[in-house]
């Protein structure tokens, strides 16, 4: 796994929150009090939300003068919450985020959590699916034809000449494809790297994994927000950003820091500890490519987003309802610089 060096906008993201109202050796917070947060973050409470749970933990939140509250939503409702500004910021990915700006939802995605993308095809070894070439004629389980991971499944088939008429597509609507896999009723399905792999190779199966990565640099998950919200509550929401990315930075060298901080706020998945470090591993793993090795965790590829851009949009069954350019749904005013 690959540690981070502490580049000069991960340590730029440091000093920005050290430089906050409220933060130590700072001046006090605003007579006015801390600034509400809500914060939307993802279906469940999870230790892939480490770095979060450590901010809340450790007084990183606190410190920067923020009141942070965490809120769990499906990202299709999490988006339109956002653009609404019932939620301040929350987590979403570029395949929710460019449709929703095609659709006039004012939201825009603000610094990037997971630089790889983590929805995969994945499957046991015995497979023999090394390649996206290989997918021919394999039964693959997925939840459904939407979202993004169909969006990584198109993008994988269609660099090997495929469509998904080349094999069969069996649906788990419960998300059971995962266990679809491990009992042999399909031979490659539709996941994230930091999560049904993970429980595979847990117990003693060889993994194979294909990443959509070299083929589109779809964008992964990362804070989103409203232009409303970035309008009226920028300094926060820049604040939020420093403390989270110096989360990240802390449990990139320390990961032990992140489960302590997940187990604080999610005692139940304390019963497996050995499972929940895993998938932790996985999910820093997914939190650096070569763009945020140059520029810092947390960084904003525009190209990569046009790149993307011009794929949704040459879909078959584009979800883009209509003109959009990378400019109108990335900002990065709320990266420390």
């Amino acid at each position: 796994m690959r540690r981070p060096q502490r580049s000069a906008l991960a340590l730029a993201a440091a000093l920005a929150l050290a430089s906050l109202p409220g933060a130590a050796g700072a001046q006090d917070a605003s007579p006015t009090g801390p600034v509400p947060l809500t914060v939307g973050l993802g279906y469940i409470p999870s230790v892939q939300f480490a770095q979060f749970y450590l901010a809340d933990e450790a007084g990183y939140y606190r410190d920067a003068g923020l009141d942070v509250t965490f809120q769990n939503q499906i990202d299709p409702e999490l988006i339109t919450l956002i653009g609404q500004g019932a939620v301040d910021i929350g987590m979403g990915d570029g395949t929710s985020v460019i449709p929703a700006r095609s659709q006039g939802i004012p939201v825009r995605y603000a610094a990037t959590i997971y630089a790889r993308f983590p929805s995969v095809v994945f499957g046991r070894a015995a497979s023999g699916v090394t390649t996206p070439a290989d997918l021919a004629g394999k039964r693959l389980g997925t939840p459904g034809r939407y979202g993004t991971s169909w969006v990584m499944l198109q993008a994988l088939l269609g660099s090997a000449g495929l469509t998904p008429d080349d094999l069969e597509i069996v649906l788990y609507p419960d998300y059971g494809q995962g266990v679809a896999v491990a009992a042999g009723q399909v031979d490659v399905a539709t996941g994230f790297a930091n999560n049904e792999p993970v429980q595979l190779a847990l117990t003693g199966d060889e993994v194979t994994i294909l990443r959509v990565d070299d083929v589109v640099p779809l964008p992964g998950p990362g804070l989103v927000t409203s232009d409303a919200t970035l309008a009226a509550k920028g300094d926060a929401l820049r604040a939020f950003v420093a403390a989270t990315l110096r989360a990240m930075e802390t449990i990139a060298a320390d990961p032990q820091a992140g489960l302590d901080a997940t187990f604080a706020h999610v005692p139940e998945l304390a019963a497996d500890p050995d499972t929940q470090r895993a998938i932790l591993l996985a999910t820093i793993d997914g939190w650096q490519n070569a763009y945020t090795d140059e520029h810092g965790l947390g960084a904003v590829d525009p190209a990569a987003w046009a790149t993307t851009i011009d794929f949704l949009a040459g879909l078959p069954e584009s979800p883009v309802a209509g003109p959009v350019a990378a400019e109108d749904v990335i900002t990065t005013e709320l990266l420390p610089s």
